[in-house]
């Protein structure tokens, strides 16, 4: 088989996936991380030197080009793949095992991968933009002025309709998780047995975690639980 054939073949599509899958799994790390210094509770000082860090160091600014080149070809794999499994779903199965066969939300990652598409742009416009291409009021830190992000994500998750939106997206999320996670580890060939059940602990555990923590921004700060 090309190379061209196998990047176009079902399993190619899957391998992409998971490459892909796993380096988004990387940022999420970095980002979750970066977002867990709202709850130094310094007024944002922390949190606001970390943004100051991430959207002006070099390497991460280069970075982040990856990023979203990675985050792009993803999508795009996933809707082929949805795509394509739909097409041969198309006469249903003689017998619907449901949960029997396979978890309900292995078998709706398109459904939840579009929820996380629509979340993304959401946020995406109410912080990577401003941040990006606005003009944020700064604060000084040390004596030097860095954009005041914090005081922007104050003002953003007050709104109550926002903060729904995101906990649904965090929720997309965790759920897209418990099964990317162990899935993409099990494209790239990670035998099942003592492996694969590390695997799938670490999955369930990083989904948890790393989704409830996206969550609890917009309703720690609606509680005024930061400050």
């Amino acid at each position: 088989m090309k190379w061209s054939e196998f990047f176009t073949s079902s399993i190619g599509k899957k391998f992409i996936m998971s490459l892909t899958g796993i380096f988004l799994i990387s940022f999420l790390v970095v980002h979750v991380g970066v977002n867990a210094c709202i709850w130094a509770n310094d007024g944002g000082e922390t949190f606001n030197l970390a943004s100051h860090f991430m959207g002006t160091t070099v390497v991460i600014r280069i970075l982040e080009v990856g990023l979203f080149a990675g985050l792009i070809l993803h999508t795009v794999q996933g809707l082929a793949l949805e795509v394509q499994n739909r097409g041969r779903r198309r006469n249903g199965y003689a017998v619907n095992l449901g949960n029997r066969g396979s978890k309900w939300y292995s078998r709706s990652m398109g459904l939840l991968g579009t929820l996380l598409l629509f979340f993304l742009v959401i946020h995406l416009a109410n912080f990577w933009v401003p941040s990006r291409f606005g003009e944020l009021p700064t604060v000084e830190i040390n004596g030097k002025q860095v954009a005041n992000q914090y005081a922007e994500i104050v003002r953003v998750f007050q709104n109550p309709l926002v903060d729904v939106l995101y906990i649904i997206g965090c929720a997309s999320l965790l759920y897209h998780l418990l099964h990317g996670f162990q899935s993409a580890f099990r494209t790239l060939g990670v035998p099942n047995g003592r492996y694969m059940r590390i695997i799938h602990i670490a999955g369930y555990s990083f989904a948890v975690i790393v989704s409830v923590a996206f969550a609890m921004m917009p309703v720690s700060v609606y509680l005024d639980w930061v400050g």
